[in-house]
């Protein structure tokens, strides 16, 4: 294929709709409002943690060190949740998001299996269980009060 020709295959133009770019590069990867919701929580709850540890598989959101647990907090569109805003398909570029998704979901499942096997308890929580607080709360203490296994 030449310069400038076309692809049949999905990949990312460097032309793209401005206002759409303006939209994707406002996404971000940290210090998002369900994390901030699960952080803030946590911090309430009296435990303590550390940031998106890159020294572990995944990057986990919140690692607790001594209790050898992690968690996740993912974005249910980004990750591929069931519920609702998860179910969501896009209207324009759907192949590419689909295999986007679809990678995104293998790379958490590797990550998971990986800490597992490392010795490390693992929790998900996804977007739409930080609308409500008790039961995060709830599901938050649970995890964390647990004994380490």
């Amino acid at each position: 294929m030449r310069r400038g020709e076309a692809s049949n295959s999905v990949s990312k133009t460097s032309t793209t709709d401005p206002v759409r770019s303006a939209i994707m590069r406002a996404v971000k990867s940290t210090n998002t409002r369900p994390e901030m919701i699960v952080r803030s929580l946590a911090h309430r709850l009296g435990f303590r943690f550390r940031l998106h540890c890159g020294n572990l598989p995944g990057r986990p959101d919140l690692v607790f060190a001594r209790r050898r647990k992690v968690i996740f907090v993912n974005g249910c569109f980004w990750h591929g949740h069931d519920c609702k805003r998860g179910d969501r398909a896009p209207k324009t570029n759907a192949d590419y998001w689909r295999a986007k998704i679809a990678r995104n979901k293998e790379r958490d499942a590797n990550a998971r299996a990986a800490l597992t096997e490392a010795g490390w308890n693992v929790l998900v929580i996804w977007e739409c269980e930080t609308k409500d607080l008790q039961a995060l709360s709830a599901q938050l203490n649970d995890f964390l009060a647990a004994p380490v296994a």
